[in-house]
């Protein structure tokens, strides 16, 4: 396949670079012959419309990865639905505004799979998006997002602007949080694991039933994804990226277990919500363009807790 785009001697601003999505995109851009752009938080609010259209009109860039986000698990957004919906929505609309208005030639909106409908028939096809309710428990982020797929979709139609948006699944790996409240489920189970593990606790309480069905995706493998359609894609529809593979969470926490090595029981707290029931996304689409994921879950869980003990060991971590 002959590719539509090229990186090479283009400026590329990734925001968010620090986050798991975006430190996962900069990794794989440093692979091509580009100029990345990088700012952090102190230097530029991006809910500040002014100082990100400034930004933009001072350093111009040619490429953006919109990968910024307010993002976490269940508790995250049951304790701050405000700002989950007010600075990602903020975020979104300035950066692809300002890009706009600065000729930007490319965008990648991060969307996410949780703008499906909660009983979205599964695996999750494009198609599904707006065809039913969405789950209460992470309902303000998936609106923000929603919002922001189909600022894209408007700007490309009435703009001719060529935008695309990437819904990629339950992300892992380097660089997420592993704070108690905000943690998305791989990192909560790695750090809560490795700590019982650390003070020979006999049990781990998780949360729900365990039955709920979740696919996984290695934020390498997003940013892999997400470069390539960039370089082969230009359609303003949304595109899924993921494996296609999933597995209960109480598979996901016995596989942490045997990684970590905690030698006590598991007990799961059936009064905490589960979220929706199953989640996989339908990868069809891009695995008809020539992309599949490359990172098995039992590769990609045993680096991401390397790279977790690494990151203890140095001090950039702390239990």
């Amino acid at each position: 396949m002959s590719k539509i785009f090229s990186h090479e001697g283009k400026k590329v601003y990734v925001a968010g670079h620090t986050g798991l999505a975006g430190s996962a995109i900069v990794r794989r851009l440093e692979e091509s012959a580009s100029k990345i752009l990088k700012v952090s938080h102190s230097e530029l609010d991006l809910i500040n419309q002014k100082a990100v259209q400034d930004w933009f009109k001072h350093n111009r860039p040619d490429v953006v990865y919109l990968a910024a986000a307010t993002a976490g698990g269940i508790h995250a957004n049951y304790e701050k639905p405000a700002e989950f919906i007010y600075n990602n929505l903020a975020i979104q609309n300035n950066i692809i505004n300002s890009s706009y208005e600065y000729g930007v030639e490319k965008l990648c909106f991060l969307g996410s799979s949780c703008i499906y409908p909660r009983l979205a028939q599964q695996p999750m096809q494009e198609s599904s998006l707006l065809k039913g309710p969405l789950d209460k428990h992470n309902i303000w982020y998936a609106v923000a997002k929603i919002a922001g797929l189909m600022t894209i979709d408007g700007y490309s139609k009435q703009y001719g602007c060529k935008y695309i948006s990437v819904m990629p699944a339950n992300l892992y790996g380097p660089g997420d949080k592993y704070t108690e409240k905000n943690s998305h489920v791989v990192a909560a189970l790695i750090k809560r694991f490795h700590e019982c593990k650390i003070l020979k606790r006999s049990e781990i309480e998780v949360w729900g039933t365990g039955k709920a069905m979740r696919e996984f995706l290695h934020c390498d493998d997003m940013a892999d994804a997400c470069v390539f359609l960039m370089e082969n894609y230009d359609s303003p529809e949304i595109i899924n990226v993921g494996t296609g593979i999933d597995l209960s969470i109480k598979e996901l926490a016995y596989e942490i277990k045997d990684i970590v090595g905690f030698k006590g029981n598991i007990v799961f707290n059936r009064s905490k919500p589960d979220g929706m029931p199953r989640k996989v996304v339908d990868v069809e689409k891009l695995y008809k363009l020539g992309w599949k994921a490359k990172i098995s879950l039992k590769e990609g869980l045993k680096n991401t807790y390397k790279e977790f003990l690494q990151a203890l060991d140095n001090g950039t971590l702390k239990l």
